[in-house]
């Protein structure tokens, strides 16, 4: 989880952190995918700890979907 900082005047009650009421000055955890976020609203909220990179053997990939060949079109 990546961490932000709430810079802004007066706490604000935040619904995806499950309704937790952050104050001033307070970091908090975010998750990974939604750092971004968070951080592109640089009047309200500033990077602590960015989200890690998955570690390459970690990473899941996507099975490729299989295709067959295309078969020629027959000439009557």
């Amino acid at each position: 989880m990546a961490r932000v900082r709430f810079i802004g005047p007066e706490p604000v009650t935040v619904p995806e952190l499950g309704s937790h009421e952050v104050q001033p000055d307070e970091v908090v955890e975010v998750p990974d995918a939604r750092f971004e976020g968070y951080v592109c609203q640089p009047g309200t909220w500033e990077a602590v700890e960015e989200p890690r990179s998955p570690e390459p053997d970690q990473t899941e990939l996507a099975p490729l979907a299989k295709k067959t060949a295309a078969r020629p079109q027959k000439e009557n």
